[in-house]
């Protein structure tokens, strides 16, 4: 229980994709265009190193993570909470399975990459990861505004 929230993981499989896509409507600003498509998380979802990470709480979805491992790395391709429960512990609750999950997978680094002016950085630095190059005008939102992309990068020590 983290701020009064009762907390579940687990992993996430194709049929749970609704879900996906519902947290995906209300996490994403339309504007940012960071939402994937109903396609092509299914597409990425069967990719081998593939990870899904649902969080619960109340039995209510809350937020996801999903992830990809290749060899020795990991991409935290999407996080998403619902705004309905952010500021609850939910992202650092997926954060912190995320580094376990990848670590227990003998990954020796994690990357992700956001929209420079998202507000999510800050939870991502709170978890060790350090700001390493930014992509100039990498994302197009919906209105035409294109804005910068920072990557981030987290070394860990596998388990």
């Amino acid at each position: 229980m983290t701020n009064g929230c009762a907390i579940s993981l687990h992993a996430g499989y194709p049929r749970d994709i609704a879900e996906v896509d519902a947290l995906m409507a209300t996490a994403f600003d339309a504007r940012f265009g960071e939402a994937w498509t109903h396609g092509q998380v299914l597409g990425v979802l069967a990719m081998p190193g593939v990870r899904l990470t649902l969080a619960r709480t109340d039995d209510v979805p809350a937020g996801f993570a999903l992830v990809r491992q290749v060899l020795d790395e990991a991409e935290l391709l999407l996080l998403a909470v619902d705004p309905a429960f952010r500021r609850r512990g939910i992202g650092g609750a997926l954060m912190r399975q995320v580094i376990a999950d990848a670590q227990a997978g003998g990954v020796a680094m994690v990357h992700l990459e956001v929209r420079a002016d998202n507000k999510a950085s800050r939870l991502y630095t709170r978890h060790g990861f350090a700001k390493v190059a930014e992509r100039r005008g990498y994302y197009r939102g919906s209105d035409g505004t294109v804005r910068d992309a920072h990557s981030y990068r987290r070394m860990l020590t596998p388990a």
